[in-house]
């Protein structure tokens, strides 16, 4: 019987042979099916053809960078991604994330991290086997709008499903399920990151300009999102 990992295709981007290397081996002996290369053109195609399932994708590549490439691979697919970069990196994760990305890691990682950050996104991004029961238990209603939260999958009132990267998913639930309170960002850095992070982070604010886009919600007049200045974010939509 093929295992979850095993069904699971990998692709790995990166220009360093020994850091590529050790990734391939980490993951194909955690059961994974990997594939590797070191520079990023086709890479659209190549996810579309080889359906691939995940991305990890280094920021610094020759030719076509990361970013450019993550913009690229969202305008044509919902694949998950998962950023490397390096530790000075701080504006390119902040718009890397804002191109659609679901998570980073920051050189120098160990393998154990990305595996559970892959994961994680994995659990997301593939459909959950076997739990189609319970998938109403997984929805939230607000005002025409519905989020499947086994899938990530935004539903607007015209019924346009959009699958939301990791980092909007996370952001929106944790607002929804406490609606009608203010949310400080240190709340919400939790929210969606495991890992430490710095005062001067700014991934909410992306994050938060990212929905209010996909809910139609004007920053100047928001209607769901509000912002509390000085204090944080809530969520006032109508649950249903």
């Amino acid at each position: 019987m093929t295992s979850p990992a095993e069904q699971t295709h990998i692709l790995i981007v990166e220009d360093d042979f020994a850091s590529r290397s050790l990734l391939v081996s980490y993951f194909e002996n955690e059961g994974y099916r990997v594939s590797e290369t070191d520079h990023g053109e086709s890479l659209v195609q190549r996810v579309l053809d080889e359906r691939i399932d995940l991305v990890l994708l280094d920021i610094n590549l020759p030719g076509k960078d990361g970013l450019t490439l993550t913009r690229e691979l969202r305008a044509h697919s919902k694949v998950g991604i998962i950023l490397v970069t390096s530790k000075g990196d701080e504006i390119d994760r902040i718009v890397g994330l804002e191109l659609g990305a679901d998570d980073y890691v920051t050189k120098p990682f160990t393998p154990r991290e990305l595996l559970v950050r892959a994961k994680n996104l994995i659990w997301r991004v593939t459909d959950q086997p076997g739990k189609a029961e319970t998938r109403d238990k997984h929805l939230i209603q607000f005002e025409g709008w519905t989020l499947d939260c086994s899938k990530r999958l935004l539903e607007s009132p015209e019924t346009v499903s959009e699958r939301l990267p990791e980092g909007e998913f996370k952001l929106l639930n944790a607002l929804i399920s406490r609606r009608g309170q203010v949310l400080s960002r240190d709340q919400l850095m939790d929210a969606i990151h495991d890992r430490e992070w710095t005062p001067n982070d700014r991934s909410v604010d992306v994050l938060i300009g990212r929905l209010r886009r996909k809910l139609n919600d004007n920053p100047l007049d928001p209607h769901f999102i509000l912002t509390a200045h000085g204090a944080g974010y809530m969520f006032a939509g109508e649950i249903d």
